[in-house]
């Protein structure tokens, strides 16, 4: 019988495992409901579908704010910041992980050489030829080759579902990067919008305390002609001086703030510099997206649904740990004195072989690693709805904040107009001498006052249109997770 022909009884066998190879022990997966959705939100009752801008929320969202040096930063978010960095090399090893099960599907393949030359020494008799104490030398040379292959069929889907826990893994891991960028570009946007207002609240209070100035030179003015006291001299000295420690309390805000943006496009604070520009704000329409597209849009929210999903399959890799294991072992090797011989029929070894593992007492082990399993999948599922009810919740604070500072701004706008043409006239009658400088100072301070609650709204205005855009998903794009991971062959 050839080598061929006896080869064929192990080819047929190998072809049966492969046909009960497939069987699957996870159930059956689903994605878990969530919590009812309703057609729109309660804090925005009448919404829009939302305009082509959504095409650019959804994208580059931070382009709406219409500033180029926040461009700029956020650029560099996805390529220097640190934490981000760190979800990237997650989900690198992550996408090793499944590429390392995946191989496990397959045969695993070795082969080895061998070149041996052993002699013998034997000494020769007194009186030979060779002479006395010589030696005769005979030596030999074995050359070997064998290779040798192992297969695990995965009859009871254990390999297939731990291939199937670590792509879902990867997924999540993906989800996470996503979830990690847009994260710290809102974190960016946030804080460098935190920052420029604070810039033309500094720049408001100079002019405030200029103003301050002159009424100081006044008032001293005044003492000097007698028509006024000491008491208001320090009355106007003590709204500069408070003015002034002011504006040092605005400049280490500031630098907190410019700090903040450093770490987050991963520079070194002590070598980064943001050079206070003119105010221009801008308050985007952010558009909003029905409830429903919540669970599709956002990152973390696919990262915990791709949680469940690995817990699933790992249900299916404990249970199939029931059912016992076959390897399949083969190896073809040949040994001769000489290359021309070594692959040679005459010198050609080969063997073929099985063998089948189950384990027949573990005093409960595998079922505590299925009730375990199957723990392990009910606390995935419950994070997962936990995750879409924050949302939920996330987008209805957003838009109810977002309804609220809109409505604030005219009242503001109104104060802090009003405010002003009352400085201005108790100003004026100030000098007229008919109200004492209590009267002006409290005029100052409320005007001083009505512009901050201006500017810190039209910055409340600017932070929740940020968080409302992390709360929809940000850049995220999706249904789902799918295509995350590279094809594989």
């Amino acid at each position: 019988m050839t080598l061929k022909n006896r080869l064929l009884p192990a080819h047929a066998a190998a072809l049966g495992a492969l046909a009960l190879a497939g069987c699957n022990m996870a159930p059956t997966y689903r994605v878990p409901t969530s919590a009812p959705t309703t057609a729109q939100y309660k804090a925005q009752p009448g919404w829009n579908t939302a305009t082509p801008a959504d095409d650019v929320a959804k994208g580059e969202w931070w382009k709406l704010f219409g500033d180029p040096a926040l461009d700029a930063l956020e650029a560099r978010v996805v390529v220097t910041n640190q934490n981000v960095a760190y979800y990237r090399a997650a989900y690198a090893q992550a996408r090793a992980v499944v590429s390392q099960d995946r191989a496990a599907l397959f045969p695993t393949v070795s082969a080895s050489a061998d070149v041996t030359r052993t002699g013998t020494f034997t000494s020769s008799s007194s009186g030979t030829t060779t002479g006395s104490g010589g030696s005769v030398s005979r030596t030999g040379t074995t050359l070997s080759a064998t290779g040798s292959a192992s297969w695990t069929p995965d009859l009871w889907g254990k390999l297939g579902n731990t291939v199937r826990q670590a792509k879902a893994q990867a997924q999540a891991s993906a989800a996470d990067l996503a979830n990690a960028t847009l994260s710290a570009q809102a974190d960016l946007a946030t804080n460098y919008l935190s920052l420029r207002a604070l810039d033309a609240q500094a720049a408001m209070l100079d002019t405030t305390i200029e103003a301050y100035r002159r009424s100081l030179v006044i008032t001293q003015n005044k003492l000097q002609a007698g028509t006024v006291s000491q008491a208001d001299v320090d009355t106007a000295q003590t709204s500069l001086s408070n003015a002034l420690a002011s504006r040092k309390d605005l400049e280490r805000q500031r630098a907190t703030y410019e700090n903040a943006v450093a770490v987050l496009v991963g520079e070194n604070p002590s070598r980064f510099t943001l050079a206070p520009a003119a105010w221009a704000p801008v308050v985007p329409d952010v558009p909003t997206t029905i409830p429903s597209q919540i669970l599709q849009r956002r990152p973390d929210i696919a990262s915990a649904e791709r949680a469940v999903a690995a817990a699933n399959a790992n249900i299916g890799v404990q249970r199939a740990a029931f059912f016992p294991d076959l390897t399949l072992t083969g190896s073809v090797g040949s040994s001769a004195s000489s290359l021309g011989q070594l692959f040679s029929v005459a010198s050609n070894v080969w063997s073929l072989g099985g063998s089948a593992a189950l384990t027949v007492l573990d005093f409960g082990a595998r079922s505590a690693k299925v009730r375990q399993a199957r723990a392990a999948y009910d606390a995935a599922v419950a994070t997962y709805r936990q995750d879409a009810l924050t949302a939920f919740q996330e987008v209805e604070n957003d838009l109810s904040a977002a309804a609220a500072y809109r409505a604030e701004k005219g009242h503001y706008a109104t104060a802090s107009t009003s405010a002003d043409r009352a400085e201005g006239i108790a100003r004026n009658q100030y000098l007229a001498g008919t109200v004492d400088y209590t009267t002006v100072t409290t005029a100052q301070a409320t005007a001083y006052t009505a512009r901050v609650n201006l500017i810190q709204n039209t910055l409340s205005q600017q932070t929740t249109a940020v968080s409302l855009i992390q709360a929809i998903g940000g850049h995220w794009q999706g249904p789902g997770i799918s295509g995350l991971l590279p094809a594989t062959k």
